[in-house]
């Protein structure tokens, strides 16, 4: 039984440090389609072949920074050879993450739901 949750385990601590290794090997890109990223997670296969990597971004393009990310993939994935300790180093695909931008759409909707609401009482 020990061994069947050893792998889920397994699995969040890859995706955390290749979280954190990516943070920092994309700031030595120096494209500068890429904004200021911020790492949001990372969903590792269970085979670790390919993990997707979500962005968020303070400023500049989604689609430009995604596509330079994306093209530095490569680059990426060998930085993480050096520092990661598993055999099989996944194949990176990153993603913009639109949570926290949808979720500021959604507030500024309610705000101006609630604001009609307290217009028409």
């Amino acid at each position: 039984m020990r061994h069947k949750r050893s792998i889920p385990n397994r699995s969040f601590r890859v995706a955390d440090q290749i979280q954190r290794d990516v943070a920092e090997l994309i700031r030595e890109l120096k494209d500068p389609r890429i904004g200021m990223v911020t790492i949001s997670g990372v969903d590792v296969t269970p085979d670790y072949a390919h993990a997707t990597v979500r962005f968020t971004l303070l400023v500049g393009s989604p689609e430009a920074t995604e596509e330079a990310l994306n093209e530095a993939a490569g680059f990426v994935r060998n930085g993480l050879f050096k520092r990661l300790q598993i055999h099989t180093v996944p194949t990176l695909h990153f993603k913009f993450d639109q949570t926290t931008e949808r979720a500021a759409e959604l507030n500024a909707l309610i705000q101006r739901a609630n604001a009609t609401r307290a217009k028409d009482e």
